[in-house]
């Protein structure tokens, strides 16, 4: 597993115990108390939506067997494919490759990268920058 993914498990830790604490919160709440940017929380979501900890109710997320699991398994399978038809992605372009929202890519790569599926690594053409690929 590499060293992005490991990060996306503990950016999971990082909303599940903030849930804990504080129950049902917003996104915008929750991303504002555990510190992530959009992308690494919603990367976090799909993490714990594969682990089943985590559900929206309203526009709340709370703790709880996830009401998910149809719309991210969807989107991920869409994702799967993408890289498995062109192997590394820059993360930039996977939404429009895949044909799935940016947020809803994101959400993906969390379920995809907890299942053990995807790989992530920084290249540098000209600035830092992330591409995905598929576990084999």
């Amino acid at each position: 597993m590499s060293k992005i993914v490991n990060n996306y498990g503990k950016n999971a830790g990082k909303v599940w115990t903030t849930l804990d604490q504080h129950g049902a919160l917003t996104p915008n709440k929750l991303m504002r108390a555990t510190r992530l940017n959009e992308q690494d929380f919603y990367v976090a979501i799909g993490w714990l939506a594969k682990e089943n900890k985590i559900c929206k109710t309203g526009n709340r997320y709370c703790l709880g067997e996830t009401n998910l699991e149809t719309r991210i398994g969807r989107n991920a399978g869409k994702i799967w494919k993408t890289l498995e038809n062109i192997g590394y992605v820059d993360a930039p372009y996977l939404p429009k490759l895949s044909g799935v929202a940016t947020k809803e890519t994101h959400v993906a790569v969390g379920w995809l990268a907890r299942e053990g599926k995807l790989n992530a690594k920084k290249y540098k053409p000209t600035k830092p920058q992330l591409k995905y690929g598929i576990n084999k």
